[in-house]
């Protein structure tokens, strides 16, 4: 079995010496010397123009490699490049913080294990008691406002479907993201639309936030960008159910 980790980043300098180190430490002790099992980390660069794309490609670990591209997309289009570009069984994504840790990645990846019905799974961080520790109030009730208006519109029956952490089969990952068009940060919701449309088997876990840092997401400006991607997916949903 082999595991594709795919972490996007954007002018993640300040960050992404520390990563590396602790990305390739993880995954060569988890993996590495696994029988049976072998894994691959991109990072997938969304138009930084910082550096730190060097700094991944002269890192010297050669389960590590970069995809991306010139332009600044959005954080929806660094995941689908860097899904589609995944050759793993097993394709996990997460953000360049390791907000989620890494102990979830192997979670992750024994859930799918025991469960051959699973497509994807998804963290949790409503199903961690204390997932939104060290969240501000206004952070904690604008994400937990926006994942129950995103529940509402869709249908889901999931707890936090724009957790960061998502995991899928290789073959229910690229049906998938081959289809998506969101480069933004609504790219979760028309990625979980597409699933649940293709009947796939969604499982959830519990994560909890261990690393913390700034947000990029300014609350109010982000949100009504997300909304109007939201109405957008759902526009382009009914026209193709009714095609």
């Amino acid at each position: 079995m082999k595991i594709s980790l795919c972490i996007p980043m954007y002018n993640e300098s300040g960050i992404i010496d520390a990563t590396l180190r602790t990305v390739s430490e993880y995954m060569k002790k988890t993996f590495g010397n696994r029988d049976g099992y072998d894994y691959e980390v991109i990072f997938s660069d969304d138009g930084s123009t910082d550096g730190c794309r060097a700094k991944v490609e002269s890192f010297g670990d050669d389960h590590i490699r970069t995809v991306g591209y010139e332009k600044n997309r959005g954080k929806g289009c660094a995941i689908r490049t860097g899904v589609l570009a995944a050759e793993g069984n097993i394709v996990i994504f997460t953000d360049c913080d390791l907000a989620y840790g890494l102990d979830v990645v192997a979670e992750a990846v024994e859930r799918f294990e025991k469960d051959p019905e699973a497509d994807i799974i998804i963290g949790s961080r409503n199903l961690s008691k204390d997932g939104y520790e060290g969240y501000t109030l206004l952070r904690k009730i604008a994400s937990k406002t926006y994942i129950k208006c995103l529940a509402l519109a869709a249908g889901f029956r999931l707890s936090d479907s724009q957790c960061g952490f998502k995991c899928f089969r290789r073959e229910t990952a690229r049906k998938i993201f081959s289809t998506c068009e969101v480069d933004g940060f609504a790219f979760d919701f028309e990625a979980l639309i597409k699933a649940k449309n293709m009947g796939a088997v969604i499982r959830e876990m519990p994560v909890k936030v261990i690393n913390h840092r700034a947000s990029k997401v300014n609350v109010f400006r982000d949100s009504l960008k997300m909304l109007r991607d939201v109405r957008g997916i759902k526009k382009r949903n009914r026209l193709a159910k009714d095609r």
